[in-house]
């Protein structure tokens, strides 16, 4: 599941400058969507590039057909998604009854075009709930609004609606927004932040990516042999982040063992330490890549995002910003997983480049037959870059 941050920015936040300073703070934040009202749609698009959904006010939830409009409208104030909902019986301003039993009008909600279609419901009641199900069945986007924010709402509708909708709960700190990713295990699609602080829109875009992120298993393997041979063309990724001193990359000759490869965080006698760099192994080796794939290392370019873990497995992500390679003498390093088969990579033969072993963070050149290094291992083949089931040998 892809989540996403929205953050609502439309005239209850305010005037213009309250509702820019929102706007702003989720650009920077690398939100992925604002959700405004249809007049400040291309003040928005001045500002920055962002998924802008709009609220198209008056009358009930249902939209009437605007391809008249639609011509007529600059590319700049076309929205991406338009949101009915508010000032209806989306946000109560048109009484819903107690008995509705989901038997609305929905049709005009449908996809017209290229452009989408959300619902805003404000739950209220029970009926809502009922209400928000309905909607569910023609939006694109169905954005979920509590009151006082309570989970019970929340699981009724991540159980009752299926994947014929994003649903988006409304929250008022990335604290709610983790909880809402959390809940029932599965979580809304999004979660639609209502906040003027930075720091919190912030905090929900970084609860975000947590949300996305793996955390692998990783082990050790006995080095079996550490052998000099002779120069090959070595690959150093230098990304886009700054890493901390226990993370690095996950780099090896089989995809199915990934040795882990600390970045140059660590200060020598020969050169300055260099956080945003990983020395990662020679032209033919697979890195990790943040969708649990891999690429071959020469294939890297300045745009691309590799996988970044910690020697506890936790990972995120970082964007390549060089790739530089350059002929130099390699050792092979030859391991036995717990299972007893045999995986190798090839890495630099310099002090420089560093692994981590029981003993703790270890400089290739020391590397010993007996050691243990810590790599992931998974018992699959690929193709592409993609795991398969399949019998292949690699030697």
């Amino acid at each position: 599941m892809t989540r996403s941050v929205w953050v609502k920015a439309d005239d209850a936040v305010g005037d213009w400058d309250d509702r820019r300073a929102r706007i702003t703070a989720a650009l920077e934040a690398g939100a992925d969507w604002v959700l405004v009202d249809e007049d400040d749609v291309e003040r928005v698009r001045e500002l920055g590039d962002i998924n802008v959904a709009a609220f198209r006010t008056g009358g009930d939830v249902t939209l009437v057909d605007d391809a008249e409009d639609d011509e007529a409208t600059t590319a700049n104030a076309r929205p991406d998604a338009v949101v009915v909902g508010k000032d209806g019986e989306g946000d109560a301003t048109i009484e819903m009854p107690e008995d509705f039993s989901g038997s609305a009008d929905l049709s005009t909600l449908r996809r017209d075009g290229d452009l989408e279609r959300g619902a805003y419901v404000r739950i209220l009641g029970t009926e809502y709930e009922r209400f928000a199900e309905t909607a569910a069945k023609e939006a694109d986007y169905t954005i979920v609004v509590g009151e006082d924010w309570t989970i019970i709402p929340l699981e009724n509708l991540i159980a009752r609606i299926g994947e014929e909708t994003d649903l988006v709960a409304g929250v008022t700190s990335a604290e709610e927004a983790k909880t809402a990713f959390e809940t029932l295990e599965i979580g809304a699609d999004s979660v639609l932040l209502d906040s003027d602080d930075p720091d919190e829109i912030r905090e929900t875009v970084e609860v975000r990516d947590e949300a996305e992120r793996e955390s692998l298993e990783l082990e050790y393997a006995e080095v079996l042999d550490v052998e000099r041979v002779g120069s090959a063309d070595r690959v150093c990724v230098d990304t886009g982040n700054l890493l901390e001193h226990d993370e690095g990359m996950l780099v090896g000759s089989m995809a199915r063992g990934l040795v882990f490869v600390h970045a140059e965080t660590a200060e020598s006698p020969y050169v300055a330490s260099r956080p945003f760099r990983v020395n990662a192994g020679a032209v033919h080796a697979y890195v990790r890549t943040p969708d649990g794939g891999t690429k071959y290392l020469s294939e890297l370019q300045s745009g691309d995002e590799v996988q970044i873990v910690d020697t506890d497995g936790h990972t995120r992500e970082a964007i390549v910003g060089r790739v530089k390679i350059e002929k130099r003498p390699m050792f092979r390093v030859a391991l036995e997983t717990d299972d007893g088969d045999r995986v190798e990579t090839l890495l630099q033969n310099a002090e420089t480049i560093k692994v981590a072993t029981a003993e703790g963070r270890t400089a290739v050149t020391d590397l010993e037959a007996g050691d243990e290094l810590l790599l992931y291992y998974e018992d699959t083949a690929r193709h592409f870059g993609e795991a398969v089931e399949e019998s292949i040998i690699e030697k």
